[in-house]
């Protein structure tokens, strides 16, 4: 008999839906929405955002087309880089923005995944079941916290719109629709990459709940899809088809697989097969398959970086891992016809792994909490269909599956809340790391650079050593340490480590640019200059290295080179501070007063403590014949440096020019 659905019914089911989406929003919202008072960290989000000056000039058209043309990060995803841009012109440097951003992101992938999933099943407590888990999950925390994995939150939004534009193709085909498809699916992957497996999940879907890949003669009463029983010609004409009509997204996943080995093999994130050979890379990638199966269970000792084990890996562990896998495979292989969403789930989590599962190695991380933001939907499907079938039989099946639910919900929350702490800021979140993880020659490294921005670089220094001790062709801490040495004044020492790093990775162009720091305090300005060059060849847009160079170049006298110099730094950086200082001096020694005088107050509004920009200011005013301003300069400047020899010379010359001025007044 057919359901009627009357008034009082639709109402009923309509109060039932409003009650998912305020939980789903509210539980999301109430559980993320303290990354608001979360600070930016020192991995990733300073390439991605506090240190990128292309994000920091905001959208224009020199912005826009280094958005599409970048391989910055080792990645092409314009789309990405727009939405940091976009963020950074509301925002500023201010992180509460660019956090919420991915938090907005996250809840509006939750509320379209429940929607698209109650579509294609009609099946709302289960669908329901899945968006929740996906929202609240620990696992998910790295996506949506971490600034940097933007790419993350924005490429699944697109992951699930085209989904969506699928389901009305499939439920209409027709020609502006299937466009559609290809517009939502290219915007995903101009945002990550990660979309390359999304042509094969439609097969999925196609298998279940859309029944469109029929495997018998058996209609299919679907709602979307409707058909009558066909003959085996038929159906194997029909299979094809829905292989035929993914053939354009296959292409689509092909050019943005092969773009994305191409650029990440040139900026050098793709490791060599000698670095891990192909044996360790498969074990590895068994291993983690079977491993985020255990944290999504059991979510603990969770990390933002899991070092390698390279060759320490253990073989025995792979061969379980496999056998495992294996093992879930041939099972739901066996039940798919009477249970399709299991084998839609696995394959569903298998398949979307693939990309990020180190098979191809990015990076030097074992895994990843972020890369399982989208394949555990896969898991969640299996778990919110397949439980509930096998209590089917349980008098009292309502009552335990609201109860398990509710468990299971509430947990999550709560360990996601907690995750979400250790997120708080750079400290937090690597010493997280080094309580739960091994040999994280990363946590060291990065640890230690918050203590050197605290001025404890005795003990950044140890942490380096650290660093190095685990992992010694680490070139990251080598030049860190070479830093931190060079500001305790043992130049030889710092000298070498950079010098090491650059030997690790020649197009390291942080090391170019303090090795020439380096020589430069050492008077050795020819070889400061080729490395600051070199550094610039490197990456032309390093506004440092131009004030750095610039600086050189003004102490050999080469002033016009040295203006060229700063004024390109100010163009990548406008709010840089010393380079306005070292643009207002040059400026002042080829007589150019007013325009000294304008970068000089420029840096002083960008930072009032800056008390060599106050002395130079009052040169400039003395020499205006304004020494009752220059003296306010020079005493403030003393002020803030008590032992600044200049300033109190400037300020002992103006006050006695001042003097004669008077003089001659009263004569």
């Amino acid at each position: 008999m057919t359901s009627i659905n009357t008034p009082e019914k639709t109402s009923f089911n309509m109060r039932r839906d409003i009650m998912v989406y305020l939980f789903l929003v509210g539980a999301t919202l109430v559980v993320f929405w303290q990354v608001a008072s979360h600070e930016f960290i020192n991995f990733d989000d300073d390439r991605y955002v506090t240190e990128n000056t292309h994000v920091q000039a905001g959208l224009n058209r020199e912005s826009i087309i280094w958005a599409f043309t970048a391989t910055d990060v080792s990645n092409w995803h314009p789309l990405t880089w727009l939405s940091h841009m976009l963020d950074y012109q509301l925002y500023g440097m201010n992180p509460k923005g660019h956090h919420l951003t991915n938090v907005f992101f996250h809840l509006a992938n939750t509320i379209f995944l429940f929607l698209i999933l109650k579509w294609m099943t009609g099946a709302l407590w289960r669908s329901a079941f899945v968006a929740a888990l996906f929202a609240l999950h620990p696992l998910h925390v790295e996506s949506v916290a971490w600034v940097a994995e933007r790419k993350d939150v924005l490429s699944t939004f697109f992951w699930i719109l085209t989904i969506w534009t699928y389901l009305r193709y499939v439920e209409r085909p027709a020609f502006n629709r299937y466009l559609l498809i290809l517009f939502s699916l290219t915007l995903g992957l101009m945002a990550k990459p990660m979309l390359v497996t999304l042509p094969f999940v439609l097969l999925l879907l196609d298998y279940w709940p859309l029944d469109r890949f029929q495997l018998s003669q058996s209609g299919s009463a679907h709602p979307i899809k409707k058909q009558a029983s066909l003959c085996a010609t038929k159906l194997r004409a029909e299979n094809f088809r829905l292989f035929g009509e993914k053939v354009p997204l296959f292409a689509l996943a092909a050019i943005s697989s092969i773009v994305t080995f191409l650029v990440q093999r040139s900026g050098g994130s793709v490791g060599g097969w000698d670095l891990y050979p192909v044996k360790i890379r498969i074990a590895n990638a068994l291993i983690s398959y079977v491993s985020y199966i255990g944290k999504m269970i059991w979510p603990q000792n969770l990390a933002i970086f899991y070092p390698h084990p390279g060759q320490s890996l253990q073989l025995w562990q792979a061969a379980g891992a496999g056998l495992l896998l294996g093992l879930i495979s041939m099972a739901v292989l066996r039940v798919a016809r009477r249970h399709p969403y299991l084998a839609v789930g696995w394959f569903w989590y298998l398949g979307t792994l693939v990309p990020v599962i180190g098979l191809v190695q990015m990076g030097a991380q074992a895994m990843a909490d972020r890369y399982t933001y989208v394949p555990l939907i896969g898991l969640f499907i299996m778990i919110a269909w397949g439980i509930p079938h096998l209590v089917m039989r349980f008098r009292y099946r309502r009552i335990f599956l609201a109860s398990v639910a509710g468990t299971v919900l509430a947990a999550s929350l709560i360990l996601t809340w907690t995750q979400l702490y250790h997120w708080k800021n750079t400290a937090t979140l690597f010493q997280q790391a080094l309580k739960v993880t091994e040999n994280n020659y990363l946590a060291y490294n990065n640890l230690g650079n918050v203590l050197a921005r605290q001025g404890k670089v005795k003990q950044a220094i140890a942490h380096y050593v650290k660093a190095l001790q685990i992992n010694p062709n680490f070139p990251s801490a080598h030049n860190n340490l070479g830093y931190a040495l060079s500001r305790q004044g043992k130049m030889d020492e710092a000298i070498a480590h950079y010098v090491k790093a650059l030997q690790i990775n020649p197009n390291f162009s942080k090391a170019h640019n303090n090795l020439g720091n380096t020589l430069a305090r050492q008077g050795k300005n020819q070889k400061a200059i080729a490395h600051y060059t070199k550094a610039l060849e490197i990456k032309p847009d390093f506004a440092g290295a131009h004030n750095n160079l610039g600086n050189v170049l003004e102490g050999q006298g080469k002033s016009k080179e040295a203006v060229f110099h700063f004024s390109r730094a100010l163009e990548l950086k406008p709010d840089f501070v010393e380079a306005h200082f070292n643009l207002g001096n040059a400026l002042a020694r080829q007589g150019k007063m007013d325009q000294a005088q304008a970068h000089f107050f420029r840096a002083l509004e960008l930072k009032p403590t800056f008390a060599e920009a106050h002395n130079s200011l009052g040169v400039i005013l003395a020499r205006k014949g304004r020494p009752d301003e220059a003296i306010d300069q020079f005493s403030e400047a003393l002020r803030l440096k008590p032992d600044f020899r200049q300033a109190r010379v400037n300020l002992e010359i103006a006050t006695q020019e001042m003097g004669k001025a008077v003089e001659d007044s009263k004569r």
